[in-house]
Protein backbone atom coordinates (compact mmCIF):
# COMPACT_ATOMS: atom_id res chain seq x y z
CA UNK A 1 0.00 0.00 0.00
CA UNK A 2 3.26 2.20 -0.49
CA UNK A 3 3.13 3.30 3.16
CA UNK A 4 4.85 2.74 6.98
CA UNK A 5 2.45 0.25 8.64
CA UNK A 6 3.92 0.36 11.81
CA UNK A 7 1.36 1.20 14.60
CA UNK A 8 -0.62 3.59 12.06
CA UNK A 9 -3.85 4.29 13.03
CA UNK A 10 -6.47 3.71 10.05
CA UNK A 11 -10.28 4.06 9.56
CA UNK A 12 -11.93 1.61 6.93
CA UNK A 13 -15.09 1.90 6.12
CA UNK A 14 -17.03 -1.90 6.40
CA UNK A 15 -20.26 -1.79 4.70
CA UNK A 16 -21.23 -5.57 5.36
CA UNK A 17 -19.82 -6.37 1.97
CA UNK A 18 -16.67 -8.91 0.76
CA UNK A 19 -15.10 -5.45 -0.50
CA UNK A 20 -14.40 -3.64 2.64
CA UNK A 21 -14.08 -6.45 4.47
CA UNK A 22 -11.07 -7.57 2.54
CA UNK A 23 -9.54 -4.04 2.72
CA UNK A 24 -9.64 -4.21 6.58
CA UNK A 25 -8.66 -7.73 6.76
CA UNK A 26 -5.47 -6.41 4.28
CA UNK A 27 -4.98 -3.71 6.73
CA UNK A 28 -4.69 -5.55 9.53
CA UNK A 29 -2.38 -8.11 8.12
CA UNK A 30 -0.12 -5.21 7.20
CA UNK A 31 0.11 -4.14 10.67
CA UNK A 32 -1.80 -1.22 10.82
CA UNK A 33 -3.95 0.15 14.10
CA UNK A 34 -7.32 -0.47 12.74
CA UNK A 35 -10.92 0.94 13.25
CA UNK A 36 -13.45 -0.42 11.64
CA UNK A 37 -16.63 2.48 10.57
CA UNK A 38 -19.78 1.86 9.76
CA UNK A 39 -21.71 4.48 7.72
CA UNK A 40 -25.46 4.47 9.07
CA UNK A 41 -27.12 5.99 6.27
CA UNK A 42 -30.95 5.51 6.59
CA UNK A 43 -33.30 8.33 7.59
CA UNK A 44 -37.02 8.58 6.82
CA UNK A 45 -36.92 12.02 5.22
CA UNK A 46 -34.14 10.62 2.80
CA UNK A 47 -36.43 7.51 1.37
CA UNK A 48 -40.14 9.49 1.17
CA UNK A 49 -41.06 6.89 3.60
CA UNK A 50 -39.98 4.02 1.75
CA UNK A 51 -38.42 0.58 2.41
CA UNK A 52 -35.03 0.40 0.64
CA UNK A 53 -32.59 -1.91 1.08
CA UNK A 54 -29.26 -0.29 1.59
CA UNK A 55 -27.51 0.32 5.20
CA UNK A 56 -30.13 -2.48 6.17
CA UNK A 57 -29.79 -4.07 9.85
CA UNK A 58 -28.30 -6.97 8.08
CA UNK A 59 -25.59 -4.95 6.65
CA UNK A 60 -24.84 -3.49 9.77
CA UNK A 61 -24.57 -7.02 11.31
CA UNK A 62 -22.30 -8.40 8.57
CA UNK A 63 -20.04 -4.91 9.43
CA UNK A 64 -20.17 -6.15 12.94
CA UNK A 65 -19.48 -9.25 12.60
CA UNK A 66 -16.41 -8.48 10.07
CA UNK A 67 -15.05 -6.24 12.50
CA UNK A 68 -15.65 -9.06 15.00
CA UNK A 69 -13.74 -11.89 13.19
CA UNK A 70 -10.88 -9.56 12.60
CA UNK A 71 -10.21 -8.73 15.81
CA UNK A 72 -10.72 -4.75 15.31
CA UNK A 73 -12.91 -2.12 17.34
CA UNK A 74 -16.16 -1.33 15.54
CA UNK A 75 -17.71 2.16 15.15
CA UNK A 76 -21.24 3.38 14.20
CA UNK A 77 -21.13 6.75 12.32
CA UNK A 78 -24.78 7.89 11.33
CA UNK A 79 -25.09 9.82 8.76
CA UNK A 80 -28.03 10.06 7.79
CA UNK A 81 -28.80 13.73 7.44
CA UNK A 82 -25.73 14.23 5.31
CA UNK A 83 -27.36 11.28 2.81
CA UNK A 84 -30.28 12.43 2.98
CA UNK A 85 -28.70 15.72 1.39
CA UNK A 86 -27.21 13.61 -1.15
CA UNK A 87 -30.51 12.25 -2.15
CA UNK A 88 -32.37 15.92 -1.89
CA UNK A 89 -29.48 17.02 -4.97
CA UNK A 90 -30.40 13.38 -6.42
CA UNK A 91 -34.30 15.18 -6.86
CA UNK A 92 -33.27 18.26 -7.50
CA UNK A 93 -30.64 17.17 -10.68
CA UNK A 94 -33.65 15.22 -12.15
CA UNK A 95 -35.74 18.50 -12.10
CA UNK A 96 -33.36 20.37 -13.87
CA UNK A 97 -33.08 17.91 -16.57
CA UNK A 98 -29.86 16.37 -15.41
CA UNK A 99 -29.55 12.74 -15.21
CA UNK A 100 -27.38 12.75 -11.84
CA UNK A 101 -24.19 10.30 -10.37
CA UNK A 102 -25.35 10.42 -6.48
CA UNK A 103 -21.86 8.34 -5.43
CA UNK A 104 -19.99 10.98 -6.54
CA UNK A 105 -21.20 13.42 -4.13
CA UNK A 106 -21.67 10.65 -1.92
CA UNK A 107 -18.27 9.63 -1.66
CA UNK A 108 -16.74 13.38 -1.29
CA UNK A 109 -19.10 14.58 1.06
CA UNK A 110 -20.35 11.50 2.98
CA UNK A 111 -17.77 8.55 2.76
CA UNK A 112 -14.68 10.07 2.66
CA UNK A 113 -15.84 13.62 4.10
CA UNK A 114 -17.55 12.42 7.38
CA UNK A 115 -14.68 9.74 7.60
CA UNK A 116 -12.20 12.20 7.50
CA UNK A 117 -13.72 14.38 10.19
CA UNK A 118 -13.92 11.45 12.23
CA UNK A 119 -10.46 10.27 11.85
CA UNK A 120 -8.97 13.61 12.60
CA UNK A 121 -11.37 14.10 15.54
CA UNK A 122 -9.65 10.32 16.66
CA UNK A 123 -5.90 11.91 15.47
CA UNK A 124 -5.80 8.85 12.97
CA UNK A 125 -3.59 9.05 10.08
CA UNK A 126 -5.38 7.04 7.03
CA UNK A 127 -8.42 6.69 5.84
CA UNK A 128 -9.51 3.73 3.96
CA UNK A 129 -12.37 1.83 1.58
CA UNK A 130 -13.22 -0.94 -0.17
CA UNK A 131 -13.03 1.21 -3.47
CA UNK A 132 -11.37 -0.55 -6.45
CA UNK A 133 -8.98 2.29 -7.39
CA UNK A 134 -5.24 2.79 -6.34
CA UNK A 135 -3.16 5.81 -5.39
CA UNK A 136 -0.08 6.20 -7.01
CA UNK A 137 2.92 8.28 -6.96
CA UNK A 138 2.63 11.10 -9.91
CA UNK A 139 5.47 13.57 -9.93
CA UNK A 140 5.82 13.32 -6.09
CA UNK A 141 2.24 13.92 -5.24
CA UNK A 142 0.06 11.41 -4.16
CA UNK A 143 -2.86 10.56 -7.43
CA UNK A 144 -5.83 8.31 -7.88
CA UNK A 145 -5.31 5.61 -10.44
CA UNK A 146 -7.78 3.02 -12.11
CA UNK A 147 -7.68 -0.71 -9.95
CA UNK A 148 -5.75 -3.56 -11.41
CA UNK A 149 -8.82 -5.82 -11.58
CA UNK A 150 -10.46 -5.18 -14.87
CA UNK A 151 -14.06 -3.67 -15.15
CA UNK A 152 -13.48 -3.24 -11.70
CA UNK A 153 -12.05 0.30 -11.66
CA UNK A 154 -14.22 3.06 -9.63
CA UNK A 155 -11.71 5.93 -10.02
CA UNK A 156 -14.19 8.09 -11.96
CA UNK A 157 -16.64 8.15 -8.46
CA UNK A 158 -13.87 9.59 -6.91
CA UNK A 159 -13.30 12.75 -8.76
CA UNK A 160 -14.63 15.32 -6.41
CA UNK A 161 -12.23 14.04 -3.34
CA UNK A 162 -9.92 17.19 -2.37
CA UNK A 163 -6.31 16.98 -3.04
CA UNK A 164 -4.53 17.41 0.45
CA UNK A 165 -6.64 13.95 1.09
CA UNK A 166 -5.00 11.77 -1.28
CA UNK A 167 -1.81 10.96 0.66
CA UNK A 168 -4.15 9.69 3.75
CA UNK A 169 -6.48 7.44 1.89
CA UNK A 170 -5.55 3.56 1.45
CA UNK A 171 -7.32 1.31 -1.07
CA UNK A 172 -6.11 -2.16 -0.06
CA UNK A 173 -8.53 -4.22 -2.71
CA UNK A 174 -6.96 -1.60 -5.66
CA UNK A 175 -4.04 -3.80 -6.31
CA UNK A 176 -5.64 -7.05 -6.35
CA UNK A 177 -6.30 -8.34 -9.66
CA UNK A 178 -9.98 -9.66 -9.96
CA UNK A 179 -12.98 -9.70 -7.91
CA UNK A 180 -12.41 -13.56 -7.79
CA UNK A 181 -9.14 -12.84 -5.60
CA UNK A 182 -11.15 -10.77 -3.29
CA UNK A 183 -13.44 -13.40 -2.38
CA UNK A 184 -10.80 -16.00 -2.56
CA UNK A 185 -9.19 -13.80 0.41
CA UNK A 186 -12.05 -13.39 2.16
CA UNK A 187 -12.88 -17.06 2.00
CA UNK A 188 -9.91 -17.94 3.27
CA UNK A 189 -10.46 -16.04 6.67
CA UNK A 190 -13.15 -17.54 6.86
CA UNK A 191 -15.31 -14.35 6.56
CA UNK A 192 -19.02 -15.42 6.12
CA UNK A 193 -19.60 -12.41 3.42
CA UNK A 194 -17.22 -14.22 1.37
CA UNK A 195 -20.10 -14.59 -1.35
CA UNK A 196 -22.04 -11.84 -0.27
CA UNK A 197 -23.50 -11.03 -3.88
CA UNK A 198 -22.70 -7.38 -5.27
CA UNK A 199 -24.41 -4.18 -4.20
CA UNK A 200 -26.21 -3.15 -7.71
CA UNK A 201 -28.00 0.66 -9.26
CA UNK A 202 -28.02 3.65 -6.94
CA UNK A 203 -28.14 2.15 -2.99
CA UNK A 204 -30.92 4.05 -2.56
CA UNK A 205 -33.19 3.31 -5.78
CA UNK A 206 -32.11 -0.29 -5.65
CA UNK A 207 -34.52 -1.46 -8.07
CA UNK A 208 -33.53 1.28 -10.45
CA UNK A 209 -37.05 2.68 -10.60
CA UNK A 210 -35.92 5.94 -9.57
CA UNK A 211 -39.38 7.41 -10.66
CA UNK A 212 -40.82 5.76 -7.71
CA UNK A 213 -38.47 8.36 -5.57
CA UNK A 214 -39.56 11.21 -7.68
CA UNK A 215 -42.95 10.36 -7.02
CA UNK A 216 -42.99 9.76 -3.53
CA UNK A 217 -41.27 13.60 -3.32
CA UNK A 218 -43.50 14.69 -5.40
CA UNK A 219 -41.29 16.19 -7.68
CA UNK A 220 -41.62 18.33 -10.74
CA UNK A 221 -39.53 16.19 -12.84
CA UNK A 222 -42.77 14.18 -13.04
CA UNK A 223 -44.93 16.92 -14.75
CA UNK A 224 -46.92 15.31 -17.91
CA UNK A 225 -45.82 17.14 -21.62
CA UNK A 226 -44.66 17.17 -24.74
CA UNK A 227 -42.72 14.94 -27.32
CA UNK A 228 -41.38 16.71 -29.91
CA UNK A 229 -38.88 16.14 -33.14
CA UNK A 230 -35.88 18.08 -33.51
CA UNK A 231 -37.77 20.47 -35.96
CA UNK A 232 -39.93 21.09 -32.95
CA UNK A 233 -43.24 18.96 -34.25
CA UNK A 234 -45.12 17.41 -31.55
CA UNK A 235 -45.04 13.68 -31.93
CA UNK A 236 -46.13 12.27 -28.73
CA UNK A 237 -46.71 12.97 -24.72
CA UNK A 238 -44.97 11.74 -21.65
CA UNK A 239 -45.43 11.62 -17.90
CA UNK A 240 -42.40 13.29 -16.82
CA UNK A 241 -39.54 14.38 -18.24
CA UNK A 242 -37.94 12.83 -15.27
CA UNK A 243 -38.02 9.67 -17.04
CA UNK A 244 -35.86 10.18 -19.76
CA UNK A 245 -32.12 10.71 -19.94
CA UNK A 246 -30.03 11.75 -22.60
CA UNK A 247 -29.43 9.05 -25.43
CA UNK A 248 -32.29 6.43 -24.55
CA UNK A 249 -33.74 4.92 -27.38
CA UNK A 250 -36.45 2.42 -24.91
CA UNK A 251 -39.03 3.26 -23.68
CA UNK A 252 -40.01 6.73 -24.97
CA UNK A 253 -43.44 5.53 -26.23
CA UNK A 254 -43.07 7.37 -29.36
CA UNK A 255 -42.98 5.52 -32.94
CA UNK A 256 -41.22 7.47 -35.56
CA UNK A 257 -40.42 4.75 -37.96
CA UNK A 258 -36.42 5.30 -37.56
CA UNK A 259 -34.54 4.91 -34.63
CA UNK A 260 -34.66 7.58 -32.35
CA UNK A 261 -32.94 9.23 -29.54
CA UNK A 262 -33.73 11.51 -26.04
CA UNK A 263 -31.52 14.43 -27.61
CA UNK A 264 -32.72 16.61 -25.37
CA UNK A 265 -34.49 17.55 -22.40
CA UNK A 266 -36.17 21.03 -21.41
CA UNK A 267 -37.35 21.52 -17.92
CA UNK A 268 -38.63 24.40 -17.91
CA UNK A 269 -41.27 23.63 -20.61
CA UNK A 270 -41.63 20.13 -19.67
CA UNK A 271 -40.42 19.11 -23.29
CA UNK A 272 -38.24 15.78 -24.48
CA UNK A 273 -36.87 15.72 -27.88
CA UNK A 274 -36.02 12.70 -29.96
CA UNK A 275 -33.91 12.70 -33.09
CA UNK A 276 -31.42 10.73 -34.66
CA UNK A 277 -28.66 9.49 -33.36
CA UNK A 278 -26.19 12.13 -35.50
CA UNK A 279 -28.25 14.78 -33.73
CA UNK A 280 -27.06 12.79 -30.35
CA UNK A 281 -23.07 12.90 -31.72
CA UNK A 282 -21.10 15.79 -29.53
CA UNK A 283 -17.82 17.15 -30.11
CA UNK A 284 -17.56 17.93 -26.85
CA UNK A 285 -18.96 19.64 -23.62
CA UNK A 286 -18.57 22.28 -21.12
CA UNK A 287 -17.80 21.69 -17.38
CA UNK A 288 -18.37 23.39 -14.18
CA UNK A 289 -17.76 22.66 -10.51
CA UNK A 290 -13.86 21.41 -11.72
CA UNK A 291 -11.85 19.73 -8.96
CA UNK A 292 -7.80 19.19 -10.21
CA UNK A 293 -6.09 16.63 -8.40
CA UNK A 294 -2.92 16.98 -9.79
CA UNK A 295 -1.89 20.62 -11.14
CA UNK A 296 -2.88 21.03 -15.21
CA UNK A 297 -1.56 23.48 -17.97
CA UNK A 298 -4.16 26.13 -19.50
CA UNK A 299 -5.03 23.43 -22.32
CA UNK A 300 -3.54 20.01 -22.82
CA UNK A 301 -4.62 16.46 -24.13
CA UNK A 302 -5.97 13.64 -22.39
CA UNK A 303 -8.73 10.71 -22.25
CA UNK A 304 -12.09 11.78 -20.75
CA UNK A 305 -14.67 9.46 -19.74
CA UNK A 306 -18.25 11.01 -19.65
CA UNK A 307 -20.13 7.95 -17.93
CA UNK A 308 -19.62 5.52 -14.98
CA UNK A 309 -18.81 2.53 -17.62
CA UNK A 310 -17.45 4.63 -20.61
CA UNK A 311 -14.07 3.56 -21.91
CA UNK A 312 -13.06 7.00 -22.48
CA UNK A 313 -12.21 8.80 -25.39
CA UNK A 314 -9.03 11.35 -26.44
CA UNK A 315 -9.84 15.03 -26.01
CA UNK A 316 -8.74 18.79 -26.10
CA UNK A 317 -9.12 20.04 -22.53
CA UNK A 318 -8.90 23.83 -21.84
CA UNK A 319 -9.56 25.61 -18.78
CA UNK A 320 -12.36 28.36 -18.90
CA UNK A 321 -12.08 29.47 -15.22
CA UNK A 322 -11.34 28.21 -12.02
CA UNK A 323 -13.92 25.78 -11.75
CA UNK A 324 -15.14 25.45 -15.47
CA UNK A 325 -13.41 23.51 -18.65
CA UNK A 326 -14.19 22.50 -22.00
CA UNK A 327 -13.23 19.45 -23.52
CA UNK A 328 -13.10 18.83 -27.30
CA UNK A 329 -13.43 15.59 -28.54
CA UNK A 330 -11.38 14.26 -31.10
CA UNK A 331 -13.71 11.90 -32.65
CA UNK A 332 -17.35 12.35 -32.13
CA UNK A 333 -19.17 11.00 -29.03
CA UNK A 334 -22.31 9.82 -28.85
CA UNK A 335 -24.82 11.12 -25.38
CA UNK A 336 -23.21 12.94 -23.03
CA UNK A 337 -25.60 13.97 -20.81
CA UNK A 338 -25.83 16.44 -18.69
CA UNK A 339 -25.14 16.03 -14.65
CA UNK A 340 -22.75 13.39 -14.81
CA UNK A 341 -19.06 13.63 -14.25
CA UNK A 342 -16.73 14.24 -17.11
CA UNK A 343 -13.38 13.07 -15.16
CA UNK A 344 -9.99 13.57 -16.72
CA UNK A 345 -7.01 10.43 -17.23
CA UNK A 346 -3.41 10.62 -18.31
CA UNK A 347 -1.53 6.81 -18.66
CA UNK A 348 -4.57 5.65 -16.10
CA UNK A 349 -4.00 8.26 -14.10
CA UNK A 350 -7.11 10.71 -12.45
CA UNK A 351 -6.18 14.32 -12.92
CA UNK A 352 -9.55 15.24 -11.84
CA UNK A 353 -13.05 16.19 -13.58
CA UNK A 354 -16.14 18.32 -13.47
CA UNK A 355 -19.54 17.99 -13.66
CA UNK A 356 -21.22 17.90 -17.23
CA UNK A 357 -23.38 21.15 -18.09
CA UNK A 358 -23.75 20.99 -21.88
CA UNK A 359 -22.64 19.00 -24.92
CA UNK A 360 -21.13 20.44 -27.68
CA UNK A 361 -22.00 20.05 -31.55
CA UNK A 362 -19.85 18.15 -33.71
CA UNK A 363 -18.04 20.53 -36.08
CA UNK A 364 -19.39 23.83 -34.45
Amino acid sequence: MGCDAVQEKVLVAISGGVDSAVAAALLVQAGFDVTGVFLCLQTDRAYGGNDHSCCSSQDAADARNIASKLGIPFRVLSVAEDFAAIIDSFVEDYENGRTPNPCIRCNECVKFGRLFELADSLRARYVATGHYARITDRGGHPTIAAARAAGKDQSYVLFRLPRPWLGRILFPVGDLESKQAVRKIANGLGLEVHDKPDSQDICFVPDGDYASLLEARGSRALRPGDIVDSSGRVVGRHDGYGRFTIGQRRGTGVAMGRPAYVIGIDPDNAVVTLGSREELLAGGLTARGANWQVDVPASFDATVKIRYNHRGAPARITLTADDTFEVRFHEPIDAVTPGQGAVVYSDGCLLGGGWIQESLKYGV
